[in-house]
């Protein structure tokens, strides 16, 4: 044999191997392909499992249809259907029940209704009349009802009421989802609680965590579009929201849209609100407005909270209370209003109310202003600290401290404790009244000053006024340790009584310059708020008129002190040792 033989049949040989490492890796592929199409197929159709009784007539009207009677049961992709009779459409894998139809998905969900339509290609069930769904601790009663199992939610059409535990929920039309367990609801949805009633247009229901979203209620007006707040009553309060949240569970709200609570005699409104029974905390953000129509009383500010329960809150920021309890409107600014309630849900309950920082006040016929002041409903007293002033007409009134004591809205009597003055510009003129003392007290008759007492170090200028041309008569300068003034019902001075009094009169014309003004007088005019928006304007004394910080003097020693020197014994004593 040649060499170019042997070539030859090398080269046949080669080729016979590629061609069968070919096949085997078609073959491969193929017993692949064959295995994969050996997989079991989904079971898409409707099984009729059992009936006492089967017609079927390929020659009748219905030719299409398999009548079943008695103990009828029909299973689809995990869900069972029973009745008392169906139509069965094998050909279009659906039926319709009658009689007792029951269906069974999985262990949380069964549904009840007298007739039903089961579309096994859509897995569409469309139950009518009396039908009641369940689906684990919640149960729905309506009585036209489609159940999508493809997307998991049902939903009616024509009225239907829920029912989770203690919640009864009821609309014209709804819609429920197994898988979240979600509801909602539109149209006259009434949800009753043990404690509380909401009415609205639309409501989102979580029945996992027991929550209501509640939503404006779309109404018609003249042929436009007009939101309407949803309504939430309570056992004492009513709650008006355009967005908001309520807890069936724990009796708890979120309120947003501009909400507003409605408590017996009180209001509050807000951008922001939250309310719990339980614990009795509220709170509002947002432009809150605070009405008390019992105490004739309103607040506005940013933020406000107060608990119930324990009778404690507070308001900030941009705050303004207003008191039209009187004739005239009283208001008051702060940088923090806060409130505390003692013995509480008893006969002795008192409260203290504290106004820090930059308090200012108006009202026509009183302004004053301070750094805090707290008000105790106990004694109906007013206290103001740190350099309170008050004015009321062309007097202005001083001290360390002033204490304001009450009869409802009307100033009972006043205390001004500490480098108190007094003074009082005269009508269309420079010159002031003035008294200064370590204390002073005022006595009020409805609501108009009757009496004057000064008390301790009391120096006085007082301008007498002749009754017959209202001329001034000259200066009168008085030191003495008591001073009581009596003044008329029109405010006119009657009287004055002294114990004992050092004085000089000096004659217009004679007058020291001097003498024209006390070594304490301030005048803080500037300081006085003008209106109702000047309240929110600090304007602070000017540096050097504050007033002086007084070192009382410390109590004496009540014990004295046992002399630890060495008696003369106890010196011989130690010179022997």
């Amino acid at each position: 044999m040649t060499s170019r033989s042997i070539c030859h049949l090398r080269a046949i040989g080669h080729r016979i191997i590629f061609s069968m490492v070919l096949c085997f890796f078609v073959l491969g592929l193929l017993n692949a392909a064959i295995r994969k199409g050996k997989r079991k197929p989904t079971d898409e159709r409707v099984h009729l499992v059992h009936a006492d009784e089967l017609r079927y007539d390929a020659y009748g009207p219905n030719p299409d249809v398999q009548i079943v009677k008695g103990h009828v049961a029909f299973t689809h992709k995990g869900a069972r259907l029973n009745c008392d009779s169906a139509y069965f459409y094998q050909g279009t894998n659906s039926m319709r029940a009658f009689g007792h139809v029951r269906f069974r998905q999985g262990d949380t969900l069964s549904l009840t209704c007298d007739r039903a339509w089961y579309n096994g290609e859509e897995q569409m069930l469309e139950a009518r009349q009396n039908v009641v769904l369940k689906h684990r601790k919640q149960t729905l009663y309506t009585d036209s009802l489609n159940y999508d199992r493809l997307y998991e939610y049902a939903y009616f059409f024509n009225g239907g009421r829920l029912i989770d535990g203690k919640t009864k929920l009821s609309s014209d039309w709804g819609e429920y989802h197994t898988a979240t367990r979600t509801a909602r609801f539109n149209l006259d949805v009434q949800l009753k609680t043990p404690k509380n009633w909401i009415s609205t247009d639309t409501l989102y229901y979580d029945t996992r965590k027991s929550r209501a979203h509640v939503v404006g209620m779309y109404t018609t007006d003249k042929g436009r579009g007009k939101e309407m707040p949803s309504i939430i009553r309570g056992k004492d309060n009513t709650i008006t929201t355009t967005d908001g949240y309520f807890n069936t569970a724990k009796d708890e709200a979120e309120l947003y849209g501009r909400s507003t609570v409605v408590n017996k005699e009180k209001t509050i409104t807000a951008d922001t609100l939250y309310y719990n029974s339980e614990t009795g905390k509220n709170r509002g953000k947002g432009r809150v407005i605070f009405v008390d129509d019992k105490n004739l009383q309103k607040i506005t500010c940013e933020k406000m909270e107060y608990n119930e329960k324990i009778g404690r809150g507070y308001a900030t920021k941009n705050l303004l209370v207003m008191d039209y309890s009187r004739k005239d409107t009283l208001y008051m600014h702060a940088d923090t209003m806060r409130i505390e309630t003692f013995n509480i849900n008893t006969d002795s309950v008192f409260r203290k109310v504290h106004c820090y920082n930059k308090v200012r006040t108006y009202r026509v016929d009183i302004q004053s202003v301070c750094d805090s002041l707290v008000f105790n409903s106990k004694d109906s007293c007013l206290t103001m600290y740190r350099d309170p002033i008050i004015w009321n007409a062309g007097r202005q009134l001083l001290g360390e401290v002033v204490k304001v004591f009450m009869n409802d809205s009307t100033v009972r009597e006043a205390h001004v404790l500490g480098q108190a003055l007094s003074v009082e510009q005269l009508p269309d003129s420079t010159y002031y009244n003035q008294v200064s003392s370590k204390d002073m007290y005022a006595y009020f008759v409805n609501g108009q000053m009757r009496r004057s007492d000064a008390v301790r170090n009391v120096r006085s200028i007082y301008f007498p006024i002749d009754s017959k041309d209202s001329t001034l008569i000259g200066l009168n300068y008085v030191e003495t340790d008591t001073m009581k003034m009596y003044m008329s019902p029109n405010r006119q001075l009657e009287r004055i009584w002294m114990p004992k009094a050092q004085g000089t009169l000096y004659p217009m014309s004679q007058i020291p310059p001097t003498r024209y003004k006390l070594d304490v007088f301030a005048w803080f005019d500037y300081m006085r708020p003008k209106d109702k928006d000047d309240v929110f304007i600090w304007r602070a004394k000017t540096q050097g008129s504050e007033l002086k910080n007084i070192v009382r003097h410390a109590a004496p020693i009540q014990q004295i002190k046992i002399d630890q020197s060495p008696t003369p014994k106890q010196q011989v004593k130690q010179g022997e040792d």
